[in-house]
């Protein structure tokens, strides 16, 4: 049977033990800092101690729809002092593996985008060729002439050669249309992370995995995926910051990305918060996908250290 997680919320000496144990953390946001706009109490103050007992923090997100620049203007605006070499997001993930690991040659390199603006900077960033995403012109019904145009492929550009889903507050019928065509003619299935829902403003709504689940019914493929919890993000991760594994710590709200993300990283421990997906009665079920080392009520609980 696996092994329960230690409760550290009001235990001062286990939460010394556990932060002692530790030299970097990698924090998930939404659900563990803040539920939309919406910031968790005491997260500045727990941020600055870890910081004042020499704790590296690296911020991994799966939200795709930011930028890294993006992510460190609402990381400020909350009064979280970062920089944006400490942040991790999906889209940043999914960029540098298109451009750098895949190389597809020019011109069969373009990436049609199911997304907003997040993916777009970092695509833009790393110099790799796009279409659709944010643009206007598909943000409408579909028509009789795009039925034909997707048909016959006049409606298609031939230098398509990955489809990227992510999150995308605009998804139609056109878009899962055209997308679907580049995958059946031989586009690469990419997603920037498989999330089912969105924590936002302290419910939930659907997450990026939810807008790809068409295609995956659609083309019978599952997408190589950038998120958390895919071990390509974490690969990346230790290249770029030479964390030692065994002395980091992935803090999340979600059993089946943040924590099996930290388990399958081979990280030393992973902490579960109660202010977002995942609850104690998900790991303490017997078909659990994951289960964390530790976990507190919310991370501010850390707070309460000995001196």
């Amino acid at each position: 049977m696996t092994q329960l997680p230690k409760y550290l919320t009001g235990d001062s000496v286990a939460i010394n033990e556990f932060l002692d144990k530790f030299d970097v953390f990698l924090l998930d946001c939404d659900g563990v800092l803040w539920s939309g706009d919406h910031l968790f109490e005491g997260i500045v103050e727990t941020l600055e101690m870890l910081r004042a007992r020499g704790k590296r923090v690296v911020f991994v997100t799966n939200n795709s729809t930011k930028s890294r620049p993006d992510y460190q203007k609402k990381l400020t605006a909350l009064g979280i002092p970062s920089d944006v070499e400490e942040i991790f997001a999906s889209a940043y993930s999914s960029a540098i593996y298109i451009s750098r690991i895949m190389k597809l040659p020019t011109p069969k390199n373009k990436v049609f985008v199911i997304g907003e603006s997040g993916i777009e900077s970092e695509l833009r960033t790393e110099g790799v060729p796009f279409l659709g995403g944010t643009d206007p012109a598909l943000r409408r019904d579909i028509t009789p002439e795009d039925f034909s145009g997707l048909a016959d492929g006049s409606l298609l550009d031939p230098d398509v050669g990955i489809v990227l889903a992510g999150l995308d507050f605009h998804i139609n019928y056109l878009k899962l249309s055209m997308a679907y065509q580049y995958i059946r003619r031989g586009a690469k299935f990419l997603a920037t992370n498989l999330d089912s829902t969105l924590p936002m403003n302290q419910t939930f709504f659907p997450g990026a995995g939810s807008i790809s689940i068409p295609l995956v019914n659609m083309t019978g493929q599952t997408p190589l995926a950038f998120g958390k919890p895919s071990q390509a993000m974490m690969d990346a991760i230790e290249g770029k910051f030479k964390l030692d594994r065994a002395r980091t710590c992935m803090v999340g709200d979600r059993l089946n990305t943040d924590i099996q993300f930290g388990i399958e990283g081979g990280l030393g421990g992973t902490l579960a918060v109660l202010t977002g997906v995942s609850k104690k009665e998900h790991w303490e079920a017997a078909d659990a996908v994951a289960v964390p080392a530790y976990y507190v009520d919310k991370l501010s609980d850390l707070r309460a250290t000995t001196s």
